[in-house]
């Protein structure tokens, strides 16, 4: 799907979110096991966050509670976590 259209975006989006969760996480010498236990979480579930979808051709859309979890459990804050700039999820 192209870049441009606001599920393209968002596609994207989680992409890169899951690169941060993965690129912190990995500096921090934690295992993808551990970060899920401590924020709740399956280890599959985490996985997917990680790839930044849900199923194969599906985004991620994990809730707010998840994300929060993560950032503490990474010991960041939502705004190291989370990518800038934010996709453009307007109504259309």
């Amino acid at each position: 799907m192209p870049r441009n259209t606001p599920s393209g975006s968002w596609n994207q989006y989680v992409r890169e979110l899951g690169l941060n969760m993965q690129r912190i996480r990995i500096s921090r010498g934690l295992s993808q096991e551990r970060v899920a236990y401590e924020a709740g979480l399956s280890r599959y579930t985490y996985q997917k966050f990680e790839k930044g979808e849900s199923m194969p051709e599906t985004p991620a859309n994990p809730s707010l509670r998840n994300i929060m979890a993560i950032a503490q459990v990474l010991n960041v804050t939502l705004d190291e976590l989370l990518p800038e700039p934010w996709p453009d999820l307007h109504a259309r």
